[in-house]
């Protein structure tokens, strides 16, 4: 499949768009961007040494998030693993709050499409209303994108079998592909696969999300719209973690897609650290909430 002709796009010029939008980087540093995007958050916690109980107080902060500070946005979601998705759903007071599981073999994908499916199957059946899989890179980079494609379709009918509202995010896992035309097929790919969002990052591997690649992922997903009239989301993530990162990201969202796609429906960030720093931006002081 030519994704290039079908949708009339091509990468150009990356470095210098983004380039551009840095000089112009004082247009999105301010109270008004940092407070948005604290309410864009995914609030991620994935390691070796998440518990239950970890996850579940980590739920019990975003629950009262707002008796302490009653004036900004709750995170969109708690990311987790899994196998910690009934955590959150047993924690959390309210289904505002997300739970957003990995799931597909993550965060290398590299495992049977059997037991991916089953694994995000499972997930949505303990309350995952999000789930966010990678890119079949083992396929994707021997050329076999149909193969690729019908990873995630087949997930994506598993997933909307159990709950038709669940979102499913494709990591395009863009710093492990070699060049922009590699992400641009990747994105395209996953949009037509069935992804609702297509998202940068697993933040596992040396490289994780770029200005660059965010740049290229959103020139893709507005071709897309121009041609399907079908919005798909966007998240960076990986190493995407001040206000100052929150900023670039935003401001190339509503450069390349507009204002229509600076919402928590069709823009996330993947992040651990981001709210604390976002807090601390807001308040003029450091916080250590999450």
């Amino acid at each position: 499949m030519d994704f290039f002709e079908k949708y009339s796009y091509k990468p150009a010029d990356i470095d210098a768009k983004v380039a551009a939008v840095k000089q112009n980087a004082a247009k999105w540093q301010n109270k008004e961007v940092w407070r948005a995007a604290l309410g864009m958050i995914d609030l991620t916690s994935l390691t070796v040494s998440d518990t239950p109980t970890k996850i579940a107080a980590m739920t019990e902060k975003v629950n009262t998030f707002n008796n302490e500070y009653p004036d900004y946005p709750k995170p969109a979601s708690i990311c987790v693993y899994p196998n910690l998705a009934k955590s959150v759903a047993d924690a959390r007071y309210s289904k505002e709050i997300h739970i957003t599981a990995v799931g597909g073999g993550f965060p290398a994908s590299q495992t049977f499409l059997a037991v991916k499916i089953a694994e995000c199957v499972a997930a949505v059946k303990d309350g995952a209303d999000e789930i966010d899989i990678v890119l079949a890179h083992n396929s994707f980079c021997d050329g076999r994108f149909d193969d690729a494609a019908k990873e995630i379709s087949d997930i994506k009918q598993a997933i909307a079998s159990v709950n038709p509202n669940v979102h499913l995010k494709v990591i395009l896992e863009t710093g492990a592909l070699a060049t922009y035309e590699d992400m641009a097929t990747a994105s395209f790919l996953a949009m037509e696969a069935g992804a609702d969002f297509i998202k940068t990052s697993t933040g596992k591997i040396g490289v994780s999300a770029t200005p660059e690649a965010a740049y290229v992922m959103c020139e893709c997903i507005k071709a897309y719209f121009i041609a399907t009239g079908i919005k798909i989301g966007f998240k960076p993530a990986g190493g995407v973690s001040s206000a100052e990162d929150a900023s670039l990201y935003y401001g190339i969202v509503d450069t390349v897609l507009g204002k229509e796609w600076l919402n928590k429906e069709l823009f996330r960030f993947g992040a651990s650290r981001m709210a604390n720093n976002l807090l601390t931006a807001l308040e003029g002081k450091e916080v250590k909430y999450f």
